[in-house]
């Protein structure tokens, strides 16, 4: 059967890019082995969400006389949550199918594989393989958790984070590995329902290392306050699995001292790792960098008609990146031009409480390459909606080049700031400077006014602090 174009994958760039070019007209399949929606609908993004929502109700009941209500004692129901989350990916995964049914896009249920000739072989759960011809192929196959060599995962003690969205009874004790948004998001949600959990990271910040020096510092001291035990610059020298749990074996990186850690369960949560292994990469000889596939500012890679999207190519692994890529990529194989994504102005959120949004340069890095610089902080502290919602924890911090006003770099932590970030987002891509933000009249009261406090801070002008 011949399409104009295939799509490999249906996560958020695969059924995204498939939707849209349908839209601008071509006859469309995609292939998927598992469920539409990819990782990010099924395992990832969605249903995480809907576990760290139960654990916050949980959190906001067990302090419900704070707000003048009086109940009584709450139990987490950890099977009810897993059930819960797995209804909402469903649903979600459900919508997909619709979407692909509105748009006239075929779906082909099997593994995929590129053939010569601009075909795809695809074998579906019987073993029976089908020849598939596009004019257009584009490789949406995503990622999938990252293995360390001290760290095996066996899938039943040692989890990566599809396990830790199913685990059959809530453990007494976890060990995280890893202290980026995936461990970060799984330790609030295990802690906040009983478990006692330690993170292990490897570099010195600590949470969310690669954030603002600030942003981590202060996350690690609410993580610590909210009896989170919190290892940076160490690393995992083994975990022993034999008997009833687990030891991890930890040694500091700046002291050289190691420890014993008893779990029940660890969590590998080292990042991801890009599905591009048996997929035909080696047949059609594309392009491949440590398993990375190379590509062009609109996807292509060096064999024609050949694309690739999301988290097998260079860039963040990110859902929202993935979809941009994938329209940009479809949108030029239908002759329009599309403006190639700026990489410098990619939003990234963690989901955990407080959350953490943040788009552009740290300070430290906009101070490495040479600005001299105008830093803005507001803390929640000072916001009458935080005061009101009964949370305070957290701040705005604005950075902006000190000669030309220009936005560098934007970092939050505190309640609902993944809504926020979006204006820093727009600001940037309009190239909006520093005293136009002040200017700008924010709602009062709301916590995104606290982006406009923060800028008048970084100009000598913050009236409430």
């Amino acid at each position: 059967m011949n399409f104009d174009l295939i799509v490999i994958g249906s996560g958020p760039g695969g059924y995204v890019a498939a939707i849209r070019a349908s839209q601008l007209g071509m006859k469309v399949a995609v292939v998927e082995r598992e469920s539409l929606g990819g990782i990010c609908l099924n395992w990832g993004c969605i249903p995480t969400k809907a576990l760290l929502k139960s654990a916050q109700v949980f959190e906001y009941i067990n302090h419900a006389e704070e707000y003048g209500i009086k109940v009584g004692s709450a139990k987490a129901d950890f099977g009810a949550m897993v059930q819960r989350s797995r209804q909402v990916a469903d649903g979600m995964s459900k919508g997909i199918n619709f979407l692909f049914r509105k748009n006239k896009i075929t779906v082909i249920n099997g593994e995929g594989k590129l053939a010569r000739g601009k075909k795809v072989l695809v074998t579906d759960a019987e073993g029976k393989t089908t020849e598939y011809q596009a004019e257009h192929i584009i490789i949406a196959t995503g990622g999938r958790a990252k293995a360390l060599p001290s760290v095996p995962i066996d899938g039943e003690k040692v989890i990566e984070y599809r396990k830790a969205m199913t685990l059959e009874k809530q453990p007494k004790s976890m060990v995280v590995v890893g202290a980026g948004a995936i461990g970060v998001e799984f330790a609030y949600f295990y802690s906040s329902i009983g478990t006692e959990v330690t993170v292990v990271e490897y570099l010195e910040q600590g949470l969310l290392p690669r954030e603002d020096v600030d942003i981590s510092k202060e996350l690690n001291k609410i993580y610590t306050k909210k009896g989170i035990r919190v290892l940076g610059n160490t690393a995992v020298e083994s975990v022993n699995t034999q008997g009833k749990g687990c030891v991890v074996t930890v040694k500091n990186n700046k002291t050289g001292a190691t420890e014993e850690i008893k779990c029940d369960i660890v969590l590998s949560a080292a990042g991801v790792a890009p599905n591009t292994e048996n997929i035909g990469l080696e047949t059609l000889g594309i392009n491949v960098d440590r398993g990375i596939i190379q590509v062009d500012e609109y996807y292509r890679t060096n064999v024609p008609g050949i694309y690739a999207i999301g988290d097998v190519v260079p860039g963040p692994a990110l859902a929202h990146v993935a979809s941009a890529e994938g329209i940009i990529c479809v949108e030029n194989i239908a002759g329009h031009h599309p403006t190639p994504i700026n990489y410098d102005n990619i939003p990234a959120c963690t989901y955990c409480v407080p959350e953490v949004a943040s788009v552009g340069l740290t300070e430290a890095a906009a101070r490495a390459a040479g600005y001299e610089l105008n830093v803005g902080k507001f803390p929640f502290s000072a916001s009458g909606k935080a005061s009101a919602a009964g949370d305070k924890n957290g701040f705005v911090k604005v950075i902006f080049d000190a000669k030309y006003g220009e936005f560098l770099g934007a970092h939050f932590i505190g309640q609902n700031v993944t809504e926020m970030i979006a204006e820093v987002v727009v600001a940037r891509k309009l190239e909006t400077t520093g005293m136009e933000i002040v200017k700008s009249i924010h709602p009062h009261p709301t916590m995104s006014e606290a982006i406009m406090e923060a800028a008048a801070a970084a100009y000598g002008e913050v009236i409430h602090l």
